[in-house]
């Protein structure tokens, strides 16, 4: 339980105070004046002055806040407000908070890559790991054991250990190993899948790590972050015309993957926050009033009218944007209960 919350709160705080320091630097650098800078919602647990921003932390951390001067408009304006700057300005600071959520993934990638390296399935015959209770592990077999050969048949890759073991049929299979330098011999039983239609024994491939240097690593990192990018949006447009389910997890579901990542490592928790960061920086461009591609498509029809719109449009605009995304929410928390079975 101390693990989930832990990594609940460092996960979600990452991504709130890389997208509120967007919206909150861009402000700075165009001449708004920033009153509150928040991490968090709620009462304050602590919180400093410094020049003429207040700095927050709060007890509830499922977002944060910038209290940028004149964004509404009946607050006094002055030439330091944000409705008294250029569209385009206010366009940058809106902007600002997505793009940083594009950019942390990108620093996550490089941390990863250069500290870590880069892991795929090795094609040797080589157990990486074994599923407690399964066939392998019931036949005495061990992470690092090398497969020799089963029954007759002499082994010399993964592909052809995976290839005899699926087509077994379910018949017991002689196998012959080395651990440890000296040669052993075992027997098992392959468990037929039904889901996949094909036989099991509990295991996985060892690894090979190749650790690129600096330039390759952010190289690597830009590649990998525009990919999960065109296949988190692709996946989108499918569930909006249909083509695909809608998987939605609340703050529920996010909070229970994050535990669960995290007793993987911290590695595996920095990856996690990666694609929830692009994920929200996604969802944050959707033109729905309350997000920021609501608040852009408003700077863009000022543009084109040459006036904002009018404070009663605005207002019932961003109504509208938070009931649905409230309606969203708790949706998604309603099926992360279900999924987890909480009150069964």
């Amino acid at each position: 339980m101390s693990t989930t919350l832990i990594a609940t709160i460092f996960v979600f705080g990452l991504l709130v105070l890389f997208h509120e320091f967007g919206h909150f630097i861009t402000a700075k650098m165009v001449g708004m004046r920033v009153d509150e800078f928040a991490i968090g919602f709620g009462p304050k647990l602590i919180s400093f002055k410094r020049g003429e921003t207040l700095y927050s932390l709060r007890i509830i951390p499922l977002g944060g806040f910038n209290k940028i001067a004149g964004m509404d408009p009946d607050e006094e304006q002055d030439e330091r407000s944000y409705n008294a700057k250029p569209i385009l300005a206010r366009m940058l600071v809106i902007l600002a908070g997505s793009f940083m959520n594009f950019v942390l993934p990108v620093l996550i990638f490089i941390i990863i890559f250069i500290s870590s390296g880069i892991t795929s399935p090795s094609n040797e015959p080589v157990l990486g790991e074994v599923i407690a209770h399964k066939s392998a592990a019931q036949a005495g077999l061990v992470a690092g054991d090398r497969i020799i050969g089963i029954d007759e048949k002499s082994i010399d890759s993964w592909r052809e250990f995976v290839e005899v073991v699926q087509t077994s049929g379910g018949k017991v299979l002689k196998v012959h190993f080395e651990r440890d330098g000296q040669m052993r011999d075992t027997s098992m039983i392959p468990e037929y899948d039904e889901a996949s239609k094909r036989a099991l024994i509990g295991v996985v491939s060892s690894v090979d790590t190749y650790r690129p240097g600096i330039v390759e690593s952010v190289g690597l990192a830009f590649k990998n972050t525009g990919l999960i990018i065109v296949k988190m949006v692709e996946g989108l447009t499918q569930m909006f015309a249909g083509k695909a389910s809608a998987d939605l997890a609340g703050p529920i579901g996010v909070a229970q993957m994050a535990g669960e990542v995290a007793q993987m490592g911290f590695a595996p928790l920095l990856q996690f926050a990666a694609f929830l960061s692009i994920n929200l920086g996604i969802i944050n461009l959707l033109p729905v009033p309350a997000l920021d591609g609501g608040h852009f498509v408003t700077l863009i029809l000022e543009a084109f009218r040459g006036k904002p719109l009018g404070p009663k449009s605005l207002q019932y605009a961003q109504m509208i944007g938070f009931v649905l995304l409230m309606g969203l929410m708790l949706f998604a928390t309603f099926k992360d209960i279900i999924r987890l079975n909480l009150f069964g």
